[in-house]
């Protein structure tokens, strides 16, 4: 979550559609992201105050913390009167999962989770029963 709230306006290419993000250890890697986000993006710069380098701000026009997102997030589940524990870890967890379950492969979605580790991804994500049955109706040939 560190990488949210580190971001600043700098970090965003518009016309590219990627944000430089910077992960542990100050490491840099490029995400792309959709042009729905872009838009949105776009329109919430033109409601907030523009002094502030930090893309997210606060409603004290601060730099949106950790634990600011932690309670916005809750609120938003609250209102939903969703029962699952859900917490930023968790859509981290299934946007991995949807990628895989959708034909990323693993090494993409290493790169866009910022893991140095191939090992750290395989333990972080999971495939699905009807997903790997998919791949065996599609790749076997007496399937």
């Amino acid at each position: 979550m560190s990488e949210l709230v580190g971001l600043n306006l700098e970090n965003i290419d518009f016309i590219s559609g990627v944000i430089k993000v910077f992960g542990k250890g100050k490491k840099e890697r490029l995400v792309p992201i959709g042009d729905k986000a872009i838009n949105v993006i776009r329109e919430y710069l033109k409601k907030r105050p523009k002094e502030s380098q930090a893309l997210f701000l606060n409603k004290n026009f601060g730099r949106l913390t950790d634990r600011g997102v932690r309670l916005i997030l809750h609120k938003y589940i609250m209102l939903t009167s969703l029962k699952e524990r859900i917490s930023p870890h968790t859509l981290r967890h299934s946007f991995a999962t949807h990628l895989l379950n959708h034909g990323a492969d693993l090494r993409s979605v290493q790169e866009l989770l910022g893991h140095a580790n191939l090992s750290t991804t395989q333990i972080y994500t999971h495939l699905t029963t009807e997903r790997l049955k998919d791949i065996y109706d599609k790749a076997h040939p007496r399937a």
